[in-house]
């Protein structure tokens, strides 16, 4: 059986700042930002928070099944998911659009700025669920175009498909209502801690109130790691140091295979949690959301390492 991974593919263009954001914005003139930031290095590699989170469960032994769009200008990123093993079967091809690029900046600070191209994303709910044949053990609507996401999430929980809702980039986009649906009955909402302040923005609706209505809330806090509220409590997860900070994109991908991999297998919260600290960790200690090199060995090793337990 499959995890199905529903979001964005994207060519990633990541830039770095040797500098930091705050000594170039001023407080004050926030009304006319007119800012320009003098890049040291530019380098373009696949990305998207589906093909992401696709590429860790494969180092990780999963099976996941990809759903979306992509533009003319896949062929590239086709061949790569191919020699890595990924299915493509769920992919559909927007031939006059180009595949979705996000454009980011990283400072000193590893604080990040996006732009980022819709592109073939914007006709996601084109590649449906309805069209996919194989057995699904769990899925995964990550950020994505807005009728994808509700779509997609409605149509998967309707077949009983435990389901994980990961908006990250795609919260504006999404109205109240729809995002307290996305809510409603998932097996787990995954937010950053910024993303979490948003959502009770967004919703209105107190933490309590928001974890009543899903099966867990999973909120990471970066280098100060992260939580998880299920049943009433809250489970503290710990961060895992990193050997060395080379590139934060797609740490929180990893973070979220992680969870994928421990809850499919019924990991207990707190395990599940730990493994996808670990692998946010590994993450971003190599240049690009799909450079690692690993597989569940290492990551078993790692673990019993810095938990003194095994999973």
């Amino acid at each position: 059986m499959s995890i199905l991974v529903s979001g964005s593919v994207a060519l990633d263009h990541i830039m770095y700042f040797p500098d930091r954001f705050k000594e170039h914005i001023l407080p004050d003139k926030l009304h006319m930002l007119n800012v320009s930031f003098n890049i040291e290095s530019l380098v373009t590699h696949f990305g998207g928070v589906a093909g992401n989170i696709a590429y860790v469960l494969k180092l990780l032994g999963d099976d996941a099944l990809i759903l979306a769009t992509a533009g003319s200008d896949f062929g590239p990123y086709a061949e790569w998911l191919e020699r890595n093993a990924i299915s493509r079967d769920g992919i559909r091809i927007i031939d006059d659009l180009r595949t979705a690029q996000g454009f980011v900046t990283t400072d000193l600070d590893d604080n990040q700025i996006w732009a980022f191209y819709v592109g073939a994303m914007a006709r996601a709910h084109e590649a449906r669920v309805q069209d996919v044949s194989q057995p699904i053990e769990q899925a995964i609507v990550s950020s994505n175009g807005r009728e994808a996401m509700v779509e997609h999430a409605r149509e998967l929980k309707r077949r009983g498909v435990p389901t994980w809702i990961d908006p990250s980039h795609g919260l504006p986009v999404l109205s109240r209502d729809e995002l307290i649906e996305l809510i409603d009955g998932c097996a787990g909402y995954v937010v950053n801690d910024y993303e979490w302040s948003k959502t009770l923005e967004q919703t209105g609706l107190g933490e309590d109130e928001i974890a009543r209505r899903c099966d867990a809330v999973v909120i990471t806090k970066g280098d100060h790691g992260s939580e998880i509220r299920v049943d009433g409590d809250t489970i503290e997860i710990p961060p895992v140091a990193a050997d060395q900070v080379v590139d934060p994109t797609g740490c929180g991908d990893a973070y979220r295979a992680g969870l994928l991999h421990a809850r499919v297998r019924n990991h207990p919260w707190e395990t599940a949690g730990r493994i996808g600290s670990l692998l946010g960790s590994l993450q971003v200690g190599v240049e690009g959301p799909q450079s690692l090199a690993i597989d569940l060995a290492v990551v078993k090793a790692r673990y019993q390492s810095e938990f003194g337990a095994n999973f």
